[in-house]
């Protein structure tokens, strides 16, 4: 009789006869991953409690009592008293123990016309929209600090480079606005994935809906959701929302790397580029000269992890057949470490793009390095009339014979420049210039400063505008 008692302890032990296996209970437990959702599931249960009472499948005073009750709950959490049970397995079985410890037995009537099933999806999904919010938030503050880094050096130029080899003087704004360009379409990403997550299974039930008079739709406006499921099988059978949000998050961790690999590179002093701040370097344990770029490089690191929790779930969702099976309980591990991640990792490369500091006599020293300005010269004779791949050609052997020489294009002598064209001219000076080869290019989205201006008022105009 006792071992019936203690089973029957469970809120779904009427069935069974015999205890659960202390082994089976921590292997099958998910509260150590899905007590994170208590917010999202007392804000749900709230929502659920008022639609029953406006239905009259409970009272109004009931719906009021089990609210009231939810609170002190939530109250109880955040301040650190409740205990939580690891043999209730989850957060929603240690709830709604609790709720009926507070309120007596109308506590027994909140799960009336849901499931688990339809529960923690609605958790889930509420997490998820959050969790999309916060990041546009953060790739919002690390735009700003881009674009500020990009407004005070607007002047500054460098090598441009491709398969990391000296291509073409850029603009340092420029450069840096290629990283604001990317982050604004992960914010774009996470907008457009807003508009899957924000659906409501919540009615839903176990798998096949409900014979309760229920109103899905007053629940989903009340929690911030746009629509609600169209097929109860569906809505709690699929994590795509949580796949969804996985890529976002494996996109933006993918434009964070490439930005730390270029602090990294450019903080070398074989580049010299940049000065990196103190306050985000570490030294060597052995060597007292060193500055490490030590957070570019967990960034660049961390990155792995976020693609490997979204393979991991990819994993876990391709062969499960409708509807829920207990595969998902894995679903909730990998997108909060994905989500911590995105967000300390988005937090940290703002606060270190605000502080850095850039080296623009490195920058000029290494633009002499690699005949930057050739194809300034193939220009240069192409609008003379010389086809442009014979153009290519004869500059080609002109930087054979300067490098052969140790010094620049425009270093050489008119005459030398002379032997390779005729149509070469002293205005040829002019147009070696390294930064009249950047102020050229005024293009749209291209590197001159008129194209840069707009490209900086665009990113201005985007972050003015509301998330």
């Amino acid at each position: 009789m006792k071992q019936r008692e203690q089973e029957s302890s469970k809120l779904w032990g009427g069935r069974f006869k015999e205890k659960t296996s202390s082994l089976v209970e921590q292997f099958t437990q998910s509260l150590d991953h899905d007590r994170r959702l208590y917010a999202q599931d007392i804000a749900g249960s709230k929502a659920h409690a008022a639609m029953l009472g406006r239905q009259g499948v409970l009272t109004a005073e009931e719906a009021g009592v089990i609210i009231s009750g939810l609170e002190q709950i939530r109250m109880e959490i955040e301040s650190g008293i409740f205990v939580w049970s690891p043999e209730l397995e989850d957060v929603h079985m240690n709830i709604e123990k609790r709720l009926t410890e507070i309120v007596g037995p109308v506590g027994q009537k909140l799960h009336t016309g849901r499931s688990r099933n339809d529960q923690v999806a609605l958790d889930f999904r509420l997490f998820v929209r959050e969790s999309l919010l916060l990041w546009q938030k953060e790739i919002k503050v690390l735009v700003q600090a881009i674009l500020g880094q990009a407004q005070k050096n607007r002047e500054a130029i460098l090598p441009g480079y491709t398969h990391l080899q000296p291509a073409q003087p850029v603009s340092l704004a420029q450069h840096l606005l290629a990283y604001a360009q990317m982050l604004k379409r992960d914010h774009e990403r996470a907008e457009d994935a807003l508009k899957r997550v924000s659906v409501s299974p919540l009615g839903a039930a176990a798998l096949a809906g409900t014979t309760y008079p229920l109103d899905p739709g007053t629940v989903a406006g009340e929690l911030g959701l746009e629509k609600v499921f169209a097929n109860s099988m569906d809505a709690v059978s699929d994590r795509d929302f949580a796949l969804e949000g996985l890529f976002v998050s494996s996109l933006i961790m993918t434009h964070l790397s490439r930005l730390s690999e270029e602090i990294i590179i450019w903080s070398n002093p074989g580049f010299g580029f940049i000065l990196l701040p103190d306050a985000y370097s570490t030294g060597s344990s052995i060597m007292p000269q060193k500055k490490n770029p030590d957070v570019a490089e967990l960034v660049r690191g961390k990155t792995g992890s976020v693609f490997g929790r979204l393979v991991s779930l990819l994993t876990t969702m391709k062969a499960l057949p409708l509807t829920y099976n207990r595969d998902m309980q894995e679903d909730k591990g990998p997108y909060f470490e994905a989500h911590d991640t995105v967000v300390s990792s988005l937090r940290v490369m703002s606060g270190m793009v605000e502080a850095m500091e850039f080296d623009k006599k490195a920058m000029v020293k290494a633009l002499k390095k690699g005949f930057l300005n050739a194809t300034e010269m193939a220009d240069y004779l192409t609008s003379r009339g010389m086809p442009f791949r014979q153009a290519h050609h004869v500059t080609g052997e002109a930087v054979a014979f300067a490098e052969k020489k140790g010094v620049g294009l425009e270093d050489l002598a008119l005459e030398d420049l002379k032997s390779f064209s005729d149509l070469v001219d002293k205005d040829i000076y002019d147009v070696l210039d390294y930064g009249q080869a950047v102020k050229r290019r005024n293009t749209p989205g291209g590197t001159g400063p008129e194209s840069v201006s707009v490209q900086m008022a665009g990113i201005s105009s985007w972050l003015n505008e509301s998330a």
